[in-house]
């Protein structure tokens, strides 16, 4: 029997694999896509080759890229960027990490408290929240972004609608700042040459300016495993996790086992209570079965794949919110045409933003071309122009919103350099309508019954819609105070690339499904590690920093309730991820 089986590879699983391995115990993690062992080899910089929803090298599928991709119901138009294998969707994130708004936590008493989702804050404070965000900062590690050309541009806009600087790594106030990132440093030759023969390790080391983020991350060229410019976490936990064992005192070395679709967590009936016993997986490779016990799992597959996987499992949903509260940022993306070069393409694709608390915040991002076609062609509002029909909503952008099409998408894409992306990042309500469940049209695949996401843009609650036009309405001005000549809001239908809550913890038993250690109500010794254990949207920021240093929480809790174990968040000093140590120990394994 193990002690810990932990279900997915992603954003969160790797870092409970890690810090209980750290601390001795027999963990097994297992990932249902496959390990891209060799980046150099299995990523490249080709857009269609690594982003194909269908058969891209980053996608929501098995490891033979000549089968269909893993399907879900999506009845309405909507987009679902998730990717399967060690590392999961942090393999094409662009590695922002800041914290959660405090006005997202049950301590905050700001003057603004009323204006966050307060009927599903996080069951705990902002206070205690900070010794885990300043512990994965460390092991990441989490810095201030580099900066180039476009967030110069960016802060030259937001200077010019009055916006102050952001002091400090908490969001109190409405201001812009660089991101904090856990993207390394560019050092040596890295970001002063694009010759290919100078940005190899060691002559380059971090970040190479690349302009490749969303393709996975190889750079630079022979650098080790851990020592990849970007902290996906098959860059930074994973490696930490299987050689747990020779840079901690004391540790024991995770076991990995990829191309391991899990189908059922298995549960019995003790004293009237259910809990879980192990899991039951499929490899995705053979086609065999396999089945391990453990004394705790941890779900961590996905704000898609955690409530599927339960409702296939049979497991108890008393309160309905199994899948429920699912929130998404409720994104939009707005385009400048600036009549200048901004070198939108280079470097770190999102290296500045600007937070609104109450609101979400806005934030830089530089695309390759096709990224920036596709994202300028992604509109609930038809056609920009003549042919938009009134569909799309006016006001400080060019026109009406929609996409671009015809002369417009040449303007845009006739020198990606010389457009500057805004994103925005609502905070979004958790509503009980956005919804995963188990599709009652499509038939089962090998893995069971397959999810059905539901989660509409007009059914939004008021609060979310219109913090959601007030960010689009900032990211407008700030483009047209870095001087574009052209502004352009696409309104997006749901595009999934930030998904949490669907799992949610919460205070109140009605409307969660994990207690305030994100444990299960209804299943002991189940847990859940991952963006579905969000309490809601962070207040509109991405939220993969914030799922780690939760991770890092219930890592710690586990370990404290079913292993006899002491804290240790307060205690030790954590290691960074690229320590000499662990380097010597990823090489000394061969990762």
């Amino acid at each position: 029997m193990r002690d810990v089986i932990v279900i997915g590879a992603g954003g969160g699983g790797p870092v409970v694999a890690k810090e209980l391995a750290a601390r001795g115990l027999d963990v097994l993690l297992l990932e249902a896509g496959p390990r891209h062992g060799q980046p150099e080899k299995d990523w490249t910089h080709f857009e269609d080759d690594q982003n194909n929803l269908f058969k891209g090298a980053l996608r929501w599928g098995p490891a033979d890229r000549a089968r269909t991709n893993w399907f879900r119901e999506t009845p309405q138009r909507s987009y679902i960027t998730q990717v399967a294998g060690v590392g999961g969707t942090t393999t094409h994130y662009f590695g922002n990490c800041p914290r959660s708004m405090p006005g997202a936590f049950n301590d905050y008493a700001g003057a603004d408290r009323e204006a966050y989702d307060t009927a599903h804050l996080f069951p705990f404070g902002y206070a205690e929240m900070k010794r885990y965000y300043r512990w994965v900062e460390k092991v990441l590690p989490v810095q201030t972004a580099a900066m180039g050309t476009k967030e110069q541009v960016f802060f030259r806009g937001c200077e010019g609608i009055g916006l102050p600087v952001q002091a400090g790594k908490d969001a109190l106030r409405d201001a812009f700042r660089p991101q904090e990132n856990c993207i390394l440093q560019p050092q040596g030759n890295a970001g002063r040459t694009t010759e290919t023969a100078l940005l190899r390790y060691p002559l380059a080391q971090g970040c190479t300016f690349c302009g490749s983020c969303y393709q996975g991350c190889k750079e630079p060229i022979r650098a080790p495993v851990n020592l990849k410019a970007k902290r996906s976490t098959c860059s930074s936990y994973v490696p930490m996790a299987l050689t747990a064992d020779l840079w901690m005192p004391g540790g024991r070395a995770a076991q990995l086992v990829a191309n391991a679709f899990v189908t059922r967590i298995r549960s019995a009936t003790e004293a009237g209570q259910v809990v879980a016993k192990g899991v039951s997986w499929r490899d995705t490779v053979t086609g065999l079965s396999y089945s391990e016990d453990a004394r705790v799992v941890v779900l961590s597959a996905g704000c898609v794949e955690d409530p599927r996987l339960w409702l296939n499992s049979g497991l108890p949903n008393p309160n309905g919110w199994v899948g429920r509260g699912l929130t998404d940022h409720a994104l939009d993306w707005v385009i400048g045409l600036m009549p200048y070069d901004t070198n939108s393409s280079k470097g770190a694709a999102s290296s500045a933003r600007a937070d609104f608390p109450g609101l979400g915040a806005v934030e830089n991002v530089g695309l390759p071309p096709a990224l920036q076609a596709l994202t300028a062609s992604f509109s609930d509002s038809g056609v920009r122009g003549a042919y938009t029909v009134g569909q799309g909503e006016t006001g400080p952008w060019t026109g009406r919103a929609g996409r671009a099409m015809g002369h417009e998408m040449k303007e845009v894409l006739d020198n990606v350099n010389r457009v500057l992306n805004v994103l925005v990042l609502t905070d979004d309500d958790v509503e009980s309508q956005n919804l995963v469940s188990l599709s009652n049209v499509f038939p089962a695949d090998e893995h069971g019954r397959i999810p059905k996401v539901e989660i509409g843009k007009r059914q939004r609650s008021a609060r979310t819609m219109a913090n959601r036009r007030k960010l689009a309405e900032r990211a407008a001005g700030i483009l047209k105070a870095a001087g574009a000549t052209k502004v352009i809001r696409m309104d997006f239908p749901p595009l999934m690339l930030h998904m949490q809550s669907s799992m949610r913890m919460g205070a109140n038993a009605a409307d969660s499904v994990l207690d305030a250690d994100a444990e299960a109500r209804w299943v002991k010794r189940l847990f859940v590690a991952d963006n579905a254990a969000l309490a809601n949207s962070c207040g509109g920021m991405n939220p993969t920093l914030t799922t780690q240093a939760l991770a890092t929480r219930t890592a710690e809790k586990i370990f404290q309730r079913y292993f006899g174990g002491q804290a240790w968040v307060e205690s030790e000093t954590p290691l960074s991820s690229v320590d000499a140590r662990v380097t010597q120990a990823v090489q000394q394994r061969g990762l």
